[in-house]
């Protein structure tokens, strides 16, 4: 079922239960009053003919006569009239008696002085009435015909207005949840023009701030990450490409070339050699699309615990150390930093990826392959510097430094991919940090800054 369809059944439904409401309690405050207003009609009636029978000269005769000329063409109320013997003094008609009135039914009158019930569809109400200090019961009964045709009428013309009321209230549902609906009508039509070729297109929206033009807004901010990122893709799986087939060439072009014609063993070395070192650098390049899958992870799915960053910094130094002999590194840690400061929630493998990065591109790019690293505390920010003298990056390169498989013209010489960068600042932002370069007067400094308690 449609949403339209479900709001204006749904509307329709409430109105429906709110206007039964209003009918029904319309309709017996309605009874109720028309109940108790016969009420005091039969007691003023009871009342004038007690009058009538005890302070005129008419006769009894002249007003039976009187009674039965009303009642041909009204609803003549029938009295009767008691003493405290329970005698009959008058009736109107004792014939037709209508309430034939018994000794209880007296006495209950003279205890509670006034009783009001039905008789079948007769009300009738029974009263004293005091006459030169003696006391009479007096009872009178009729028919409602007029308040009963009311009420009648009233139910009649409520049943027929619920339901055009319901009728007319659906019809201006489905107009009104039509007009209302229509920008999201209109949304899903643009909607299913958007294809994975089609992503620039965008859904319209206006200066209004209502629900629906928030939503094509963030519809919109969606397509424009989901673009960003298939281009993004289409670039990296081109850059992979390019990366993985230059090795593999090679190695296929040397092997060839070996195996074309019988050479020494020092040249077969050699080729091995050539062979060897292209495979390891396919080895890097593979590991490194595997640790920027990893990072590429939604962070819930990484594993976060305490991490101590010195502890992570030393691992790194250690390795680095250990794989490239000929590089220097120094750790620097400031003597006022606390133990706790130095604590984080992180991955640690994820991190030691990060810093591996961060020193060897220092030393990598160091006339002294050297890279002097900084941790300090500055107005609760755990700062970590990775410092190399020598050629700076051009000013015009480092907003690109960042990115995949950029390579600037002035480090082109240096063996590299371009990924290490674009992976170290993807972990280091998966972790609430920022990473920042300044590259000036011969010195280039990567700043990792974490916030700390």
């Amino acid at each position: 079922m449609k949403i339209r369809t479900r709001l204006t059944l749904l509307f329709t439904l409430i109105t429906a239960m709110l206007l039964g409401v209003y009918s029904v309690s319309i309709y017996y405050s309605s009874k109720e009053a028309r109940e108790k207003s016969f009420y005091s009609e039969l007691q003023n009636e009871a009342i004038a003919k007690a009058d009538l029978f005890f302070r005129s000269s008419l006769p009894e005769k002249e007003m039976h006569k009187l009674y039965k000329n009303n009642t041909r063409t009204l609803n003549e109320v029938q009295v009767a009239i008691y003493d405290v013997d329970k005698q009959l003094i008058y009736h109107d008609d004792a014939k037709v008696d209508y309430v034939k009135e018994t000794p209880e039914m007296l006495s209950q009158i003279f205890q509670k002085k006034r009783i009001n019930f039905f008789l079948n569809d007769l009300q009738v109400i029974g009263m004293i009435y005091h006459y030169e200090g003696k006391t009479y019961a007096v009872t009178a009964a009729a028919y409602d015909q007029y308040g009963y045709e009311y009420l009648t009428h009233l139910l009649t013309i409520s049943i027929i207005s619920f339901f055009i009321i319901l009728i007319l209230i659906y019809l201006a549902g489905i107009f009104l949840s039509k007009k209302a609906l229509s920008p999201l009508s209109e949304m899903v039509n643009q909607i299913k023009k958007i294809t994975a070729g089609k992503l620039q297109l965008r859904l319209k929206t206006t200066k209004e701030k209502d629900e629906l033009n928030e939503l094509a807004q963030n519809f919109n901010g969606m397509l424009e990450r989901l673009e960003n990122s298939f281009d993004s893709q289409k670039h990296f799986v081109s850059n992979i490409s390019h990366e993985l087939r230059t090795p593999l060439s090679a190695i296929i072009a040397e092997l060839e070339l070996a195996s074309e014609k019988d050479k020494t063993k020092e040249e077969y070395k050699e080729t091995i050699q050539y062979a060897l070192n292209d495979a390891r650098n396919m080895v890097k390049l593979s590991n490194s699309l595997m640790d920027l899958a990893k990072a590429s992870y939604d962070p819930n799915e990484i594993s976060f615990s305490e991490v101590r960053l010195d502890e992570v910094l030393l691992e790194s130094y250690s390795k680095i150390i250990r794989e490239n002999s000929e590089y220097k590194v120094s750790l620097n840690i400031e003597d006022s930093i606390e133990e706790h400061q130095l604590v984080i929630q992180g991955n640690e493998y994820l991190l030691q990826v990060a810093f591996n990065n961060l020193i060897d591109n220092a030393c990598k790019y160091s006339p002294e392959h050297s890279c002097q690293i900084d941790v300090r505390i500055h107005s609760k920010h755990l700062k970590i510097s990775f410092i190399n003298t020598g050629n700076m990056i051009l000013k015009e390169d480092v907003q690109h430094i960042f990115e995949p498989f950029f390579r600037s013209e002035t480090t082109r010489q240096e063996k590299g991919h371009g990924i290490g960068l674009f992976l170290t600042k993807k972990i280091i932002l998966l972790h609430n940090a920022k990473v920042t370069v300044i590259s000036d007067h011969n010195e280039t400094i990567f700043t990792v800054e974490f916030m700390i308690g």
